[in-house]
């Protein structure tokens, strides 16, 4: 029994804020000191979505979080007490306009830091959520139409 790998679900965000007319991104220190995003699980029937705007919600402070498209799901395996755990968490592009970001210090988060979308790729300090934030950056850049959504 021991040895079967335990599936858990997650959910997060690149939010996405124009700053001086530049696209920023959301990114959070987590409990390692790592800059990565905001991610939780999902809780009971939720779906990826609802459960990606409450945990950013929650990790960040954000109130006036705007879901947009799906970028893509990473997988990760981690051990936890001798268990080996196969980690997925799907990540949507997000915009937020007003409010202050503030680190929810009860998760271990220290620090949430608006920065350069492009800067933000080498900022991230995990390879696989660096992907999210290129997919996000790529999405972005590459499409002039989201231009009414992101003032």
């Amino acid at each position: 029994e021991g040895a079967r790998t335990r599936e858990e679900w997650s959910a997060g965000g690149v939010v996405l804020r124009r700053i001086r007319g530049r696209l920023h991104v959301l990114l959070i220190k987590d409990p390692y000191g790592n800059w990565g995003l905001p991610k939780g699980h999902l809780e009971g029937a939720e779906k990826a979505q609802e459960a990606g705007l409450r945990e950013v919600g929650e990790e960040t402070g954000l109130e006036d979080l705007e879901l947009g498209p799906k970028l893509r799901t990473i997988d990760w395996y981690f051990r936890l007490k001798g268990r080996l755990v196969h980690k997925h968490c799907t990540f949507f592009l997000m915009t937020s306009d007003l409010g202050e970001a503030v680190p929810e210090e009860a998760e271990g988060i220290t620090e949430c830091r608006w920065v350069p979308l492009l800067e933000a790729i080498d900022t991230v300090e995990y390879e696989n959520a660096r992907e999210v934030v290129r997919d996000a950056a790529r999405l972005v850049l590459g499409s002039e139409d989201l231009a009414p959504s992101l003032p």
